[in-house]
């Protein structure tokens, strides 16, 4: 289906197919993810961070659903923003919007703040902001050059971390099966009767929901695909879900094992603590030497293409500046929402140097809200508008989602949903100054 259809003109470039983005989507989940977060999903789960994964990635896969279903009937950039304005309302596609801007704007500086963390204890007089600098004039170029030269950077980094995790892999399960940690692979890591409570797993699960957020961001390339983006977004989506989520179960089953009986020394260094246990100094330096490179570069470069395009399609309708439509001539990209998404990126990341759990409280809590609007979409538009009678996947499917995402926000606790509740708030304040002070015309023909 063509943009032209939704009122939009054909920009940007066409040219990726369902492994580019199939990889763009596991690369911004990040394989690795869990070397960086393990030993705080492991102090919220009681050791049971297999198990976190798994019900993480239940919950995400009736959001991958309501994805698919919804990229079949709007085949355009926007994501959340997109399905929510065309399916619901103007309004409601602000909100979506608007708070998923909180998911995607935010993520490029937390990968840099990750990154520089990880760094900092490597090179210990090179100061943070330094390594900030470097990771972002990186990423930014990448982007800016074109869609074509993140698919060819995201190929290499997704070989490299496979690469990286077949080495801890095998090295784990040897020492493991030599005497080290359980001697063995055992279910510990997946389920403990007298530790486990609902309330607990879940309160992991709104930990470790960071390493799943991504697989969303590739309805935000749905103006760049060739073929039939319609089928290609959606299984594209579900896909990447699946294939990053069975890496994390199964690098965290072999370290839940390995770490039996271990006392960590920070939350921080845990994987690379126990990837020191499996294979001494050298396989501690290549897990935290690849989580540095892997968040500085490979996440920030598929994330600051998400929030880009986000932004050039809420500007395109006018609920953004007018300027953030603009595309590069010769690159097809949305390049001043690059240069913008860039200079945001480098404030935050210098603000929340020394702040990174707060950081990663506004992500989570963007994206799943986000979420939420989106399952309420497909039941609107589709049983409401269409009044289809495809209920477990129009109705049942999506009232689980909300329902999971839901618990899995109550879960973050207060002070995150003061932190959310306020950036709503400065949605809502500035969606009345564009619509009822400015009077700006900001209606589609839907």
């Amino acid at each position: 289906m063509s943009t032209d259809s939704f009122g939009y003109k054909q920009e940007l470039k066409r040219s990726l197919t369902f492994a580019d983005l199939v990889i763009y989507g596991i690369v911004f989940m990040i394989p690795i993810a869990p070397f960086a977060i393990y030993g705080y999903v492991s102090d919220a789960s009681g050791g049971m961070v297999p198990l976190a994964y798994i019900i993480g990635m239940v919950a995400m896969f009736f959001t991958a659903l309501s994805y698919k279903v919804l990229s079949a009937d709007f085949p355009i950039a926007g994501s959340a923003y997109a399905y929510a304005q065309r399916g619901i309302g103007d309004t409601a596609g602000f909100i979506a919007g608007w708070m998923l801007i909180l998911d995607y704007l935010l993520i490029p500086a937390l990968t840099y703040v990750v990154a520089a963390a990880a760094l900092s204890q490597l090179f210990p007089l090179v100061p943070r902001w330094v390594w900030v600098v470097v990771f972002l004039g990186v990423g930014t170029a990448t982007n800016y050059f074109g869609v074509q030269a993140t698919a060819a950077v995201n190929k290499f980094f997704m070989y490299a971390q496979m690469l990286v995790l077949a080495i801890f892999a095998a090295v784990g399960l040897y020492a493991l099966y030599h005497g080290v940690g359980a001697g063995r692979l055992t279910l510990n890591p997946l389920f403990q009767p007298e530790v486990f409570k609902s309330e607990l797993i879940f309160s992991a699960v709104s930990v470790c929901a960071l390493s799943f957020l991504g697989f969303d961001a590739i309805s935000t390339l749905a103006e760049e695909v060739k073929g039939d983006s319609k089928k290609t977004v959606g299984n594209a989506t579900i896909a990447a879900l699946l294939l990053a989520g069975g890496l994390f179960v199964a690098q965290t089953w072999i370290a839940g094992d390995l770490a039996n009986g271990m006392k960590f020394k920070s939350a921080d260094t845990a994987f690379y603590e126990i990837a020191e246990l499996a294979g001494g100094k050298p396989l501690a330096l290549l897990t935290a030497w690849s989580t540095a490179i892997t968040f500085g570069l490979s996440c920030s470069i598929v994330s600051q293409a998400a929030i880009a395009r986000l932004l050039y399609s809420m500007a395109r309708d006018r609920k953004m500046p007018s300027f953030l439509a603009s595309v590069h001539p010769k690159y097809k990209t949305p390049n001043v929402a690059l240069v913008l998404v860039a200079i945001v990126s480098l404030a935050i990341s210098l603000g929340f140097l020394d702040h990174l759990d707060t950081l990663t409280n506004f992500v989570n809590f963007g994206a799943l809200t986000g979420f939420m609007i989106l399952h309420v979409t497909v039941v609107v538009h589709y049983i409401g508008r269409k009044h289809s009678r495809a209920f477990f996947k129009h109705l049942v499917s999506p009232a689980i989602g909300f329902c999971v995402l839901g618990y899995v926000l109550y879960s973050m606790g207060a002070a995150t949903w003061e932190l959310g509740i306020g950036w709503f708030c400065v949605g809502v304040v500035y969606y009345l100054v564009l619509t009822r002070v400015m009077r700006r015309d900001i209606s589609l023909e839907v």
